[in-house]
């Protein structure tokens, strides 16, 4: 493995404490990176800090070791329920992550305690480890924190606590902005002193960031760190020792590429991007069926308490597949990743470098995989331009097996899996129609039926994007698709009876819907006629007067 270096730690000129550099030992992190040592000596030296480096290049030591350094220096003590610092991040992921590394240090100063604020978790139950215990460091998600300052009545006065804060980071401070967590920032950012270091941490730099610099940072020195080897007068985005290739097929193509890359790539490490919660959902399922003797795991934003479970499993992984959507696009570190692959490309030019991100960390070697329709073609030179992210072509592969009869014949045995496809189907057209770049993915342009094909369905489903359009290029299947039964015979026996309920109502309504609209409408009309009073005797009496 190849790393990028600036030396080793003791060439700092402040010098490290011994648990410090014990730890970063046993890490295996002899040397600093290049953001690491533009960062530490200025936040050491109490000045604020806003740092733009490339996704894996250690941002997480870059504001870890300095908020130990400046506890440790610290000249009264911190007691068990003062806050020292604290580090938000927009996921639960990261959020997890930034908390594991900081725990490998801290058990070398035991008189930290530190302290995970996510979601997904009883907030009462945070709220007695807080007391228990302390937090003399938090680790939150902005959601969770701002709650915590308003459960006072349940026995944490988190804005007392706060009032002894040395420093403040805002990691990903990007993508806290894009998920909309501005109002909960501001609201943190109130109950917080004036008087502190503040961090922020980014692989990308936007006015919106440009606003929470001025806002929450005082004088800040700025640092945006290149790779070795990149010019001066480039700006690329991505790591250099990422492979970044991009792979041009027709929509219902895709998926058997997919599975075929993946039954040749089984000893390896993947994460398999797809554009929707829903997708995400089906294309695993189908996964699991297709790609044997693999780990297959899936994760996405809508699932609230087995996130961490799975998330933290799959880092232990040797090997295996995560299907995910963009919540594990940023920031997040998944050893030995080999193969990122973008099954849909992501809904703007900044979430495409943060999920190639995820690959050749640190000096590591990686690759990464875009799949994309002949007329997206031109979001390579987009992608060039835009992000200066250098790719190469890899032609369809020879040989593909058509996996597609055997996803149809799931659908057709299972009606959770027949309705998942749908579902997918219908969040994917819609995550296509709001893509940022829309002069190259046109909604008008894209060919329903092969998108149809590719997600094999086994019949189109009823939406606005549809209407008045015809498919003549897909055949739907000969059976009544409302015969299909849930597998679960649980779910299949509350079908029916819901089914049978449906019925009746239908039955017993039929002679009433006249009379009920019309009663409806007579109350409307009423209604209307006394407003229409109260405004003409409001009138006259102003005319009066």
């Amino acid at each position: 493995m190849e790393r990028v270096t600036e030396g080793r730690w003791e060439s700092l000129p402040i010098t490290l404490s011994p648990g410090v550099l014990q730890t970063l030992r046993e890490l295996g992190f002899p040397h600093m990176t290049p953001v690491q040592s533009a960062t530490i000596p200025l936040f050491m030296n109490n000045k604020d800090v806003a740092a733009e480096a490339v996704t894996g290049s250690g941002k997480t030591l870059a504001f870890v070791i300095p908020i130990l350094e400046i506890l440790i220096r610290r000249e009264e003590k911190l007691k068990k329920m003062q806050v020292g610092a604290i580090v938000i991040t927009p996921t639960r992921e990261l959020a997890v992550q930034i908390d594991e590394v900081l725990s490998r240090f801290t058990k070398h100063f035991p008189q930290f305690s530190q302290i995970l604020l996510i979601g997904g978790r009883n907030p009462v139950e945070d709220i007695e480890k807080f007391k228990e215990h302390g937090g003399n460091i938090i680790i939150a998600t902005p959601g969770r924190l701002e709650d915590m300052f308003r459960r006072k009545a349940d026995g944490l006065d988190l804005a007392s606590c706060v009032k002894s804060l040395d420093v403040l980071v805002l990691d990903e401070a990007d993508r806290l902005l894009d998920m909309g967590f501005e109002a909960s920032l501001n609201t943190i950012l109130d109950f917080l002193p004036k008087q502190r270091r503040t961090g922020l941490f980014s692989a990308t730099q936007t006015q919106e960031v440009e606003n929470l610099v001025r806002a929450g940072l005082r004088n800040p020195v700025r640092i945006s760190v290149k790779e070795k080897g990149v010019a001066a007068s480039s700006t690329q985005k991505t790591p250099t020792r990422l492979e970044n290739y991009y792979m041009i097929c027709k929509a219902d193509e895709k998926f058997n590429q997919l599975v075929h890359f993946l039954r040749q790539h089984k000893q390896e490490k993947h994460l398999v991007f797809f554009s929707t919660c829903a997708c995400v959902e089906y294309y695993g399922k189908a996964l699991e069926s297709l790609v044997k003797n693999v780990k297959i795991m899936c994760i996405h934003g809508k699932m609230k308490h087995k996130r961490n479970k799975i998330f933290t499993e799959f880092r232990k992984l040797p090997s295996g597949i995560l299907v995910c959507t963009d919540v594990m696009a940023r920031g997040i570190d998944i050893p030995e990743v080999n193969w990122v692959l973008q099954y849909d490309p992501p809904s703007s030019a900044s979430a495409f470098v943060h999920r190639c991100g995820r690959t050749a960390r640190i000096g590591h070697l990686g690759s990464a995989l875009v799949f994309l329709l002949p007329m997206e073609e031109s979001y390579i030179n987009f992608l060039s331009i835009n992000q200066k992210c250098p790719m190469q072509e890899m032609k369809p592969l020879k040989n593909v097996v058509d996996v597609l009869p055997k996803l149809k014949t799931l659908a057709l045995a299972d009606r959770a899996m027949f309705e998942k496809g749908m579902k997918a189907f219908v969040s994917c057209v819609q995550a296509y129609a709001k893509h940022e770049c829309n002069l190259i993915f046109r909604i008008k342009d894209l060919d329903f039926a092969s998108f149809a094909r590719g997600f094999a369905l086994l019949r189109m489903p009823r939406m606005p994007e549809l209407k008045g359009k015809c498919f003549s290029d897909f055949v739907p299947v000969s059976i009544d698709t409302d015969s299909i039964p849930f597998k679960d015979k649980n779910r299949e026996k509350q079908r029916q009876k819901l089914l049978e309920q449906q019925r009746k109502e239908r039955q017993e309504n039929e002679g009433k819907r006249k009379f009920i609209r019309n009663k409806a409408w007579s109350k409307q009309k009423a209604k209307k006629e006394k407003k229409k009073k109260k405004m003409t005797t409001k009138r006259r009496r102003e005319e009066v007067n």
